[in-house]
């Protein structure tokens, strides 16, 4: 459920800057406003989502906020601000008073650049990454007097994140080393131990977008296909990574934010939200993998383009903002079609108009997240990228479409260098889930 997104025409355009973040529980959000003051500076406002109504506080400090801090809800309620002072980064986390803001300065973290992580599936602290000569350092930030403390250093430049699991142990990062970018796993109950997760060939650049813990669902942006596209696989399955054609749109830019819960053992039915961006505007973008289409909808006025959240019951929230109401949260019940036995067997495209979602059962060999299986020796050849069904060869042998057993060449990974241990949260034990380089995902 990470949120990220720009608001037009403000100083938080880029493609890591956020409009609005949402706790990973839903509970709570929190953004830059503006005051309505002549010089129209930026404060901290945090939303409260988890009652019948959404309302915002603000949480303004004694000095306007510079419009590159960073925000991060919590469970609890409290909000970490991420503020840069002169040649170091300040962490803080507010949490309104009466009267006022309250702040607890948490400490600092001295790097030319920080950047937050999105919101860890407990809810309590938070990560940053922070890239500098060739390595990047991973800070975990307790919510609480402790202080920030380094995890480990990982070679490479590292940039986004995703959590595969629910304990907020596994942690995806994407890494470029040596010109490529690949996506690495950090086991954080391990003390930062790094290894890779995602690679679909040795040459291709190769991007981990979203993860879902309940399902294993995985949408990855990746150039194995020839060039840049939108795909998805399933974590520990052998399946191929698939790269639709409906999720490249000619005349738009299409980036997912939000996967529905709850879908266990059932990637290929759970529905994905896009942003769909556009010259005539933005849209809402709903893709199920089985339906191997894209459907636009029309989005509520005010809305913080790509954010949102699926609640289990089904509803995607949809966070808006206009002069009338500051503070929105449209519900929307977006009607799925059911399962049907020509889809789930990926042959022809759904026809006929939306119906409410019908019982979906699993399809494939979707694992839920941790349930490693042992790896065979690999036989020398590339992986196979599939195309809407056909096969394309992206770097070696394509096997036959029936073949699930076919392994890609893992190549040899640097070694991250593990500082001290961090004081361990309490994790339940897990097992480490099958690498995509070793157990590749292949076409059913």
């Amino acid at each position: 459920m990470t949120i990220c997104a720009t608001e037009d025409a403000t100083a938080l355009d880029g493609p890591y800057r956020a409009a609005l973040t949402i706790a990973a529980d839903g509970s709570y959000a929190a953004r830059l406003a503006r005051h309505d003051d002549a010089d129209r500076s930026w404060y901290p406002e945090r939303w409260t989502l988890s009652g019948p109504e959404p309302y915002a506080v603000p949480l303004p400090g004694s000095q306007p906020e510079e419009p590159d801090s960073e925000l991060l809800p919590l469970a609890d309620g409290r909000v970490l601000i991420l503020r840069r002072v002169a040649d170091r980064f300040a962490l803080s986390l507010l949490y309104p008073t009466d009267p006022g803001t309250g702040e607890l300065l948490l400490g600092t973290v001295e790097a030319a650049e920080l950047t937050l992580l999105p919101p860890t599936p407990g809810g309590t602290d938070a990560y940053a990454l922070a890239p500098a000569g060739g390595h990047t350092a991973l800070w975990w930030v307790p919510g609480d007097a402790g202080g920030p403390e380094r995890i480990v250093e990982i070679p490479g430049r590292c940039t986004g994140g995703a959590w595969l699991d629910r304990g907020g142990r596994l942690l995806a990062l994407d890494r470029e080393l040596n010109g490529r970018t690949k996506t690495v796993l950090v086991d954080l109950e391990r003390g930062g131990e790094t290894g890779p997760l995602l690679q679909i060939t040795e040459e291709s650049n190769d991007r981990l977008l979203l993860a879902d813990p309940d399902s294993g669902l995985l949408l990855v942006r990746s150039d194995a296909p020839g060039h840049d596209r939108l795909g998805w696989g399933v974590l520990g399955s052998r399946l191929p990574v698939r790269f639709p054609e409906c999720l490249r749109p000619a005349d738009a830019a299409v980036t997912p934010f939000a996967v529905q819960p709850g879908q266990m053992l059932a990637p290929e039915s759970c529905a994905v939200a896009f942003r769909v961006d556009a010259a005539h505007g933005t849209r809402l973008g709903i893709w199920r993998p089985w339906g191997r289409r894209l459907r636009q909808l029309p989005v509520p006025d005010g809305w913080l383009a790509g954010t949102g959240l699926w609640t289990a019951a089904g509803e995607l929230l949809l966070p808006c903002a206009t002069d009338a109401e500051p503070c929105g949260l449209a519900r929307m019940a977006i009607p799925l079609e059911p399962v049907g036995p020509v889809e789930r067997a990926g042959l022809v495209e759904p026809t006929g108009s939306p119906r409410p979602v019908g019982s979906a059962r699993p399809v494939g060999s979707a694992r839920p997240v941790g349930a490693a299986r042992p790896v065979a020796a690999r036989p020398a050849g590339g992986v196979r990228a599939v195309v809407e069904g056909a096969a394309v060869r992206v770097g070696g042998i394509v096997p036959d479409a029936g073949d699930a057993t076919n392994h890609s060449t893992a190549s040899a990974q640097p070694k991250a260098a593990v500082t001290e241990p961090r004081r361990s949260p309490a994790h339940p034990p897990m097992c480490r889930p099958v690498p995509l380089q070793q157990a590749p995902l292949g076409s059913r």
